[in-house]
């Protein structure tokens, strides 16, 4: 009589499956050294990818946070200065004058970031500009240097080169005709 011993996991399984769902991660557990390292490998990447989508996710959340932060501000210190206004200009001659000032004010307070950004725009527009004419220049420079280089090599070579005069071929003809004697 043999008795055999339940599986644990296939228990497990078999609870699980129970429920109308399987359960993760349960499958048959592999003792094959490169599939695991595979396996972590892949997770690894997966948690990599997550991170960095997380980092973003929370980055654009801050970000819209400082915006709406700025957005009320901004919202509750053009309040006060309308509140202010009126109160100033109801007590003072050129009323219509001093509103026009105060919308103008706001108009330019609610379109600072876009021509902070605009600025630094056009800067580093300048920079980079300034950068690449710099790195052109440092080219052509360093073209001019290997030409002059190559051209100080080939005359160098030139002036080791012996000076003898060409020598001239044998004729022809006199070769011809000792041979034709020998036979």
């Amino acid at each position: 009589m043999t008795i055999s011993t339940p599986d644990p996991m296939e228990f497990v399984r078999q609870m699980w499956g129970k429920l109308g769902f399987t359960m993760p991660g349960m499958v048959a557990p592999t003792f094959n050294q490169p599939d695991l390292e595979k396996n972590i490998a892949d997770l690894r990447a997966v948690e990599g990818w997550l991170r960095t989508n997380l980092s973003m996710l929370q980055m654009t959340i801050q970000g819209l946070e400082m915006q709406k932060t700025t957005l009320s501000t901004v919202e509750a210190v053009g309040k006060i200065m309308r509140q202010t206004e009126g109160q100033k200009a109801a007590a003072s001659p050129g009323a219509a004058e001093a509103q026009a000032s105060i919308g103008e004010t706001l108009q330019r307070a609610t379109l600072w970031p876009f021509n902070m950004m605009q600025q630094v725009q056009e800067g580093l527009q300048k920079h980079l500009e300034g950068e690449v004419k710099a790195a052109a220049d440092r080219a052509s420079a360093a073209v001019d240097r290997a030409r002059a280089a190559t051209a100080a090599a080939a005359a160098a070579t030139a002036a080791s080169a012996p000076n003898k005069p060409a020598a001239k071929p044998a004729p022809r003809k006199a070769a011809a005709a000792k041979s034709a004697k020998k036979t």
